[in-house]
């Protein structure tokens, strides 16, 4: 039963740590109102959606969750690329109604998408999605963010479904255009905001003072002056209704390749976020789990006029920063919320555009991570290049089009490199200890017994390259013994295996042999398996190259010229 309701473990531990736990939720109730409201406009969603987002998917997540400290709901990832998917084909200012009935289907079908991965324990797939390509597409996502916020910071009327480019070409032709009061209003909020995040006591609430800052200038301009800032409208102030998402055959199958990519995003968010709170924690956590709390939210939630969700970074780091010891801090949170939205929902209505413009465009930098971009450039230039395509795929391309790009040169490198083992060939030196001959010019070699080993798995990727490396070592030397250090070894597969049993042969056939030290267990199951070391013969393995040695040494009949080894005589 503990592994189906994960919150049976910690709700006992509740009953002791409900003080922490209660003043972490009221602050991520706090926190919650103006995010909400952000992402629900990032995602081209009415603000209440924000609302319900967060008031629902959190609770599920932490009853089927396994961390204990990370938050579910809107997030800035999610809610860009659900717009991105969705505004292909509908736009929220022409068709809201059709634009928010595919979001919810979406939100639907992704949630299945993650709880199938859960269930089918693919939990170490988001180990394939390099940090480079996270790094890439969180900051094409804030640069995205920040530009399409600048209609409501500048106020001018950018023509809907502009791309990053025809949004800065648009805003440079129509400057003159500007109502400096809506200027005005969001650079005082991004000022608030930024100088209230210095001040340590009241820090984590700079977001919710800068737009109550911001709306109380924007009320006074208004007053003052006589214009007309726009404002985010009257929020109804009911909890999440229920609505069955609208199950379109032809909208699902349109919508498939966007909602592989918004499970994909969600879960590796969701992993990372719970995975870095985890190091400070030391908490176990069950990858696994984690999809299946994340599937059954987003899937659950859809019936609920909910949009896609995932782990919060914010509001986690927050829930965990404030105390929080259990997920009850979350379902507090969301519970708070809830009581928000009924008693003080009108008074929401009021916030102005340009003040969630200035909020926005923080959100969007923060999103950006110079220290990691620092050290890709620095470090590597194959996480550069990954880097470097995801980040400007997400400005020029679909968002989708950019992680697949990212994801695609990523696993390259990745096969690029393991296709490549390092092979080097062994001698001994003074201290009679085993170097590369290429580092130490005076190490000696056996006449008659070539050593060489082998760091990396042999499997079809690399088949071709060590092939090449046997093939030349075959030609060019006249040794009739080969000994391989397999201690490097980490597998090998159906093919390795094939191509190690007919080299042997060969070697068997034409020279002495090859033999093989130090090969772990776990790398000779196919090969035993597969019946390949019954026709390669069980006597050519070694447990260490000292007995490889000394047997090998037994068979050999021509005394050797240059004698290496104590074998040697």
């Amino acid at each position: 039963m503990n592994k189906i309701f994960p919150f049976l473990n910690w709700l006992p531990l509740a009953k002791k740590t409900w003080k922490d736990d209660l003043i972490a939720g009221i602050t991520g109730t706090i926190i919650v109102i103006p995010q909400a409201v952000a992402f629900a406009m990032i995602a081209g969603m009415p603000p209440i959606y924000g609302f319900y987002t967060a008031m629902l998917t959190p609770v599920i997540a932490a009853i089927f969750g396994s961390s204990y400290h990370l938050v579910s709901g809107p997030t800035t990832t999610s809610s860009i690329v659900l717009y991105s998917i969705i505004s292909k084909y509908y736009h929220p200012d022409t068709d809201l109604e059709a634009f928010v009935s595919l979001a919810i289907l979406l939100s639907f079908m992704a949630g299945l998408l993650k709880l199938f991965m859960g269930i089918a324990r693919m939990g170490k797939l988001v180990n394939f999605v390099s940090n480079s390509v996270i790094i890439g597409f969180s900051a094409g996502a804030g640069v995205l963010i920040a530009f399409k916020q600048l209609k409501h910071i500048f106020d001018i009327k950018v023509p809907q479904g502009s791309t990053f480019y025809q949004i800065i070409s648009y805003i440079a032709n129509h400057i003159a255009e500007t109502n400096w009061y809506a200027f005005g209003v969001a650079a005082a909020t991004l000022t608030i905001a930024l100088l209230i995040r210095k001040v340590k006591k009241i820090s984590r609430l700079y977001m919710l003072v800068a737009m109550v800052l911001g709306s109380f200038f924007a009320y006074w301009l208004s007053v003052k002056f006589m214009v007309n800032i726009q404002t985010v409208g009257k929020i109804p102030s009911n909890l999440p209704p229920f609505r069955m998402p609208d199950f379109d055959y032809g909208n699902m199958k349109m919508l498939t390749s966007g909602a592989i990519i918004l499970a994909t995003l969600g879960l590796v968010e969701a992993a990372a976020i719970s995975r870095s709170i985890a190091l400070h924690t030391h908490q176990k956590l069950n990858t696994n789990q984690e999809f299946i709390s994340q599937g059954i939210s987003n899937t659950i939630s859809s019936f609920f006029s909910c949009y896609t969700s995932s782990g919060s970074f914010t509001r986690s780091s927050i829930n965990y920063q404030a105390g929080a010891k259990t997920p009850m801090s979350a379902i507090i949170s969301a519970i708070g919320l809830m009581l928000v939205v009924l008693l003080f929902a009108k008074y929401a209505a009021f916030l102005p555009k340009p003040a969630m413009g200035g909020i926005i465009l923080l959100v969007g930098y923060n999103l950006i991570d110079f220290k990691h971009i620092k050290q890709i450039i620095s470090s590597s230039k194959r996480e550069l290049i990954v880097f470097g395509a995801t980040f400007l795929g997400t400005l020029f391309l679909d968002l989708e089009q950019a992680l697949i790009i990212g994801i695609f040169l990523s696993l390259f490198f990745y096969l690029e490199r393991t296709s490549k083992p390092n092979i080097a060939q062994l001698g001994l030196n003074e201290e009679n200890r085993f170097v590369n001959i290429i580092r130490n010019k005076d190490t000696k070699e056996c006449s008659n017994l070539k050593v060489i080993r082998i760091d990396g798995s042999i499997y079809f990727g690399a088949i071709e390259e060590i092939s090449d490396y046997f093939t030349k070592l075959y030609e060019e030397n006249n040794t009739n013994h080969l000994l391989v250090i397999a201690e490097g070894v980490n597998f090998i597969d159906l093919a390795g295996s094939e191509w190690l049993m007919h080299e042997v042969l060969k070697w068997q056939e034409n020279r002495g042999g090859i033999y093989f030290s130090g090969m772990k267990l776990v790398s000779q199951d196919v090969l035993k398996k597969g019946g390949f070391l019954k026709k390669m013969g069980y006597g050519i393995f070694f447990t260490d190259k000292k007995t490889a040695i000394a047997t090998i040494h037994k068979k050999i009949d021509i005394p050797c010229e240059i004698k290496a080894f104590k074998e040697c005589n």
